[in-house]
């Protein structure tokens, strides 16, 4: 077996309180590809920067072999000091491989690193890392802010190298596709198992299940040995003294063990439920300038849907999203949006954190300490513990968090609010796997209805009903199921269309009924199809009178008469929406068939 290049033994490292790396290893052998895991916050990051030589341990060893080269990627990439993108690219690199790789990423070169992107700025920062050909490659997060072409573009330069990796991703699919060993970093110390990132959590949990089992067994233990000091301190005094000894050993034991961390609790508060028609297209088209956007787009969203928004960076997914939720009009066609929405963002951004405020602050606005959710009054610190926040976080203002500690506060503001649809722009950057696992979870026992962008193609499979994709030029096609399910239906030439209650088995009519339907549409046919759109708005415009009345916090106790009045009219009225809808949809799609 070959030397290893790169060798950390017993890294210790704190920041003036609890120490973040408590004996630390790492090892890696050439040409190994090895995945760094661990929650946000347990020290990945400190740890490749020891690995690269940027940060000094308190106690430990370094060791790399002579002549070994080392190239790091940061999360937050420095282009400060270089006038353009190929002079950061190839600064100790060729300069020919740097502009090949930053034209393979989409980039010329000649752009000024002042008015980069997020995405950009990574983009360029892997061209300089890979530029240099380096024997080790030390990426943090290389992913975060690509879209799904240059993900999987990296992802098949990276195997096709020689150098030594080492990855930090929460991007599930990228480790298991490239990772052939797995570091485990959880308090302070590493576990490593020798196969690929896809065994870990089988392997993780296993772990944790006989750690669960040897506090158990200590916990036993230590009961017999203080039943014995309760009867039998008397005899044998120096025994008795051994056996003393003994008992407060295994208590320091058990004091020194730690428990894994808690996992977040996520509660989503939900609104009274949507309309069963969340919106539809019919052929929707959208411009800027010149450039095609959206082109004769037919869709139609349903109470329920989770819905995923793929495409590479610029195709206008977030135009998409805006279109779908009635933020913004379309060139031409029809767009219909549902009733009694009660909409809640999270985007990429984070930019609705107020950085002054402290964490306490922005989860109850300002006031007290007690936050409502669903209806119940908790305490802000139970909150926070559902989101992995300690307590004595309390005070912290929010610009000192990490960004995966803004991520998870952002997910706790957002999922506090009542909705019924949940727009999530990119939700997944910086969040840790663990979180990750229980958004999904989440997202999966919502009732309502969820409008997805993600570049994260597990997250894609484990939480989208269909997914929508930008095939170029404006032209977009809905599949059914996941991202896998997508990329199957492409490669085996499977016709996916963008009208999909047509192509929806679950949703397509019986075979005998639509054989038994007339030719044509009858008088009556046509004429519910003008006078129900009307209808379906005054039964709106009486659902909205109804909750504004309800909403009241006084009627029960002043007028109970008025306020069960006002529940029996928006019960009818909701009621009497749905079935409208049922009507006009079915209608709409006969009509549709037997026009085209």
């Amino acid at each position: 077996m070959a030397p290893p290049l790169l060798h950390l033994r017993d890294i210790r490292l704190s920041f003036g309180g609890t120490p973040l790396l408590e004996g630390a290893e790492l090892t890696l052998a050439p040409r190994e590809r090895l995945s760094l895991v661990g929650r946000n916050g347990t020290g990945k990051s400190t740890l490749l920067k020891v690995a690269a030589g940027f940060q000094t341990p308190d106690d430990g060893e370094r060791f790399l072999q002579p002549g070994t080269s080392v190239r790091y990627l940061p999360q937050e990439p420095d282009l400060s000091g270089f006038a353009t993108v190929l002079d950061y690219a190839a600064d100790g690199s060729p300069a020919h491989k740097a502009e090949r790789l930053l034209f393979d990423l989409g980039m010329t070169g000649t752009e000024k690193p002042a008015s980069l992107s997020g995405g950009e700025a990574r983009r360029a920062a892997l061209a300089k890392v890979l530029a240099a050909e380096p024997d080790i490659l030390l990426l943090d997060e290389p992913t975060n802010h690509l879209d799904l072409p240059a993900i999987e573009w990296l992802e098949k330069t990276l195997l096709s190298l020689s150098s030594a990796i080492i990855l930090i991703s929460h991007d599930r699919r990228f480790l298991e596709n490239l990772s052939t060993a797995t570091l485990w970093l959880s308090q302070g110390q590493t576990r490593r198992m020798d196969q690929g990132f896809a065994a870990f959590e089988t392997w993780r949990d296993t772990v944790l299940e006989q750690e669960e089992l040897e506090r158990h067994k200590l916990d036993r233990k230590i009961v017999r040995e203080e039943d014995w000091l309760r009867y039998g301190v008397t005899a044998r005094r120096k025994r008795n003294q051994k056996r003393l000894g003994d008992l407060n050993r295994l208590r320091q034991d058990r004091r020194d063990q730690k428990r894994g961390i808690g996992a977040a609790v996520l509660r989503q508060s939900e609104a009274d439920a949507s309309g069963k028609l969340v919106a539809e297209f019919i052929g929707v088209s959208k411009s800027f300038g010149d450039r095609p956007i959206i082109r004769d787009l037919s869709l139609r969203l349903m109470r329920g849907d989770r819905l995923a928004i793929i495409g590479p960076n610029g195709a206008g997914k977030t135009t998409l999203l805006r279109l779908l939720t009635g933020e913004l009009a379309a060139d031409s066609g029809t767009i219909r949006i549902g009733a009694s929405l009660h909409r809640v963002v999270l985007d990429q951004r984070r930019d609705s954190l107020d950085a002054r405020k402290t964490l306490q602050e922005t989860l109850t606005g300002g006031s007290g300490d007690k936050v409502t959710v669903n209806g119940a009054t908790r305490h802000v610190a139970s909150v926070m513990k559902d989101f992995l926040f300690q307590p004595e976080q309390a005070r912290t203002p929010v610009e000192r968090l990490s960004g995966g500690e803004r991520a998870r506060l952002m997910l706790a503001v957002a999922l506090m609010q009542p909705s019924n649809l949940l727009v999530l722009d990119e939700p997944t950057n910086d969040l840790d796997m663990e979180t990750l696992d229980l958004l999904q979870d989440l997202i999966g026992d919502y009732q309502g209805t969820v409008l997805l962008v993600s570049h994260d193609r597990d997250f894609l499979d484990r939480v989208a009903t269909s997914v929508i994709a930008s095939e170029g030029d404006g032209t977009w096609l809905e599949y059914a199921g996941g991202y896998s399910d997508m990329v199957a239906q492409r490669g085996t030439g499977v016709e996916a269309r963008s009208v999909a209650p047509k192509t929806k088995a679950a949703r397509a009519p019986d075979a005998a009924k639509a054989s038994a339907q007339p030719l044509r549409l009858t008088f009556k046919d046509k004429h519910l199809l003008e006078t129900l759109p009307a209808a379906m708005e005054k039964l709106q415009a009486t659902i909205a009178k109804a909750q504004k009345d309800m909403a009241d916090p006084t009627l029960f106790a002043r007028d109970r008469a008025a306020f069960d009045k006002a529940s029996a009219t928006l019960d009818k009225a909701a009621k009497d929406l749905a079935a409208a809808e049922e009507q006009w949809l079915a209608l709409e799609m006969r009509r549709e068939e037997l026009e085209g």
